[in-house]
C-alpha cells in the first residue's frame, strides 16, 4: 500500500488517556510524515491537549465521544453500554468504513476485542482470532500467538494460529518462508495435549506453506528457536505475564547488586556502555503493540501502562501491518489451505 495513511486512535484508552495517546501519535508524526489521525474521544480534551502539538493538529481530524470504556469494565459491559458512542466502537467503526486503515488502542483488551469481532467480523474460513506479541528473543524477534483472546484452542484452531502467524512474521519481519513452532511440554510427539497433538500432525502432513519445525518448549521462545510460536490464549497469557515479571525481576536484582558496595558502583560505572545495550534490547517500549489476528481489519493493541514512546511504536506496527496487506495475505492463505483441511480434518469431526 502507498500514498498517505490514516489511523484511528482511541484516545481515550489506556491508563493515561489522551495525556499518552496524543503525545505517542505526535511521534508517530514524525517518524511518519504522510500519517494522518482519526482521534476518538472526549472533544474539548484533546483539543486542548492537541494545542501543544501543532504538527499532530494539522494532521488530525476530532471525533467526539460521548463515553469511554474503563479498563475494568467488563466486555459484555463495554459493549452494552459503549456500543456505537464509545471512542473505542468508534475507532473501529472508522476502518469498517474505510475511513482509517487501521486502529489502535491502549484501553481495555477484552473489551476491545469483543467490539472489534463485533463491527468488523472474522476473515472468512477463521473460526476465531488471536491475539499476536512481538517477543525480544536472542536471534531478534518472534512472534507469539495466542497471548490472550481464546482460552483453549482445538486443533484445526491451532493451524489457523500457525497460518495467521506466519502471516504476520512475513509481513513485519520481511521473511520469505518464516519456521513456525508448537508450544508444548516436550518436543517428542508423544507428549502433549491431544490437540496440540493433532495440529502437529495437521501441520506436518498437509503440505502448508510454511515451515513447521515441530514442537517447542517454553525456554525455546527466548531463545527465538522459530520465527512464530504458536500456543492457545490461556498458555501464551501466563508466558507473556511471566516474562515481563521476570523480566522486571532480574532488573530489580541487577539495580541492588550494582549499588550494594562502592566497588560494584564503581563496576557499573565502566560497564555503563554495556548496560544502555541491555536496557535498549530488553525495552518493553520497543516491542509494544498487540495485533489482533484473524479481523477483516488491522486492530492493534498497545499496552495500557506504556508511555508515548511506546504507544508510537503500537502505531508503527500497524503501519507495517497495513503496507504489507497483512488482512489479504491471511484471506488468501486461509482460503487455500481450508481446501486441504477439509479433507484432512473436516471441522466438525475437529470440534467434537
Amino acid at each position: 500500500m502507498t500514498g498517505k495513511m490514516t489511523i484511528a486512535l482511541d484516545a481515550m484508552g489506556g491508563d493515561a488517556g489522551p495525556d499518552m495517546v496524543l503525545p505517542g501519535a505526535e511521534l508517530a508524526s514524525v517518524r511518519h510524515p504522510d500519517l494522518r489521525f482519526l482521534l476518538f474521544g472526549d472533544g474539548p480534551r484533546l483539543e486542548a491537549i492537541l494545542t501543544k502539538y501543532p504538527r499532530l493538529k494539522g494532521r488530525s481530524e476530532v471525533r467526539h465521544s460521548e463515553i469511554a470504556v474503563g479498563m475494568e469494565d467488563k466486555p459484555s459491559q463495554a459493549l452494552r453500554r459503549g456500543r456505537g458512542k464509545s471512542s473505542m466502537w468508534l475507532a473501529i467503526e472508522a476502518v469498517r468504513t474505510g475511513e482509517a486503515q487501521g486502529v489502535v488502542s491502549a484501553g481495555n483488551t477484552g473489551a476491545l476485542m469483543a467490539m472489534a469481532r463485533f463491527v468488523l467480523k472474522t476473515i472468512p474460513g477463521i473460526e476465531r482470532p488471536a491475539i499476536a506479541a512481538i517477543w525480544p528473543t536472542l536471534r531478534g524477534e518472534s512472534v507469539v500467538l495466542d497471548v490472550g483472546a481464546t482460552i483453549g484452542a482445538d486443533a484445526r484452531q491451532l493451524v489457523e494460529f500457525a497460518l495467521m502467524g506466519e502471516a504476520m512474521a512475513r509481513s513485519l519481519m520481511s521473511l520469505d518462508r518464516p519456521t513456525v513452532g508448537l508450544l508444548n511440554i516436550g518436543v517428542e510427539e508423544v507428549k502433549g495435549l491431544e490437540q496440540v497433538k493433532e495440529a502437529g500432525r495437521l501441520l506436518r502432513d498437509l503440505g502448508l506453506p510454511l515451515e513447521y519445525k515441530g514442537f517447542i518448549e517454553g525456554d525455546d521462545i527466548g531463545k527465538g528457536t522459530v520465527d512464530v510460536v504458536v500456543t492457545e490464549g490461556f498458555t501464551g497469557n501466563i508466558a507473556l505475564k511471566t516474562a515481563e515479571g521476570t523480566a522486571k525481576q532480574l532488573s530489580t536484582y541487577l539495580k541492588l547488586a550494582l549499588t550494594r558496595t562502592l566497588l560494584s558502583k564503581l563496576g557499573a560505572l565502566l560497564a555503563t556502555g554495556a548496560f544502555a545495550t541491555l536496557r535498549e534490547r530488553m525495552d518493553p517500549r520497543k516491542h509494544n503493540g498487540g495485533v489482533f489476528l484473524g479481523l477483516n481489519g488491522i486492530v492493534v493493541k498497545s499496552h495500557g501502562g506504556t508511555d508515548a514512546l511506546g504507544f508510537a511504536t503500537a502505531v508503527d506496527v500497524a503501519i507495517e501491518m497495513i503496507r504489507n496487506g497483512l488482512v489479504a495475505k491471511i484471506a488468501a492463505d486461509v482460503a487455500e489451505i481450508n481446501k486441504h483441511m477439509d479433507a484432512f480434518a473436516p471441522r466438525a469431526a475437529v470440534d467434537a
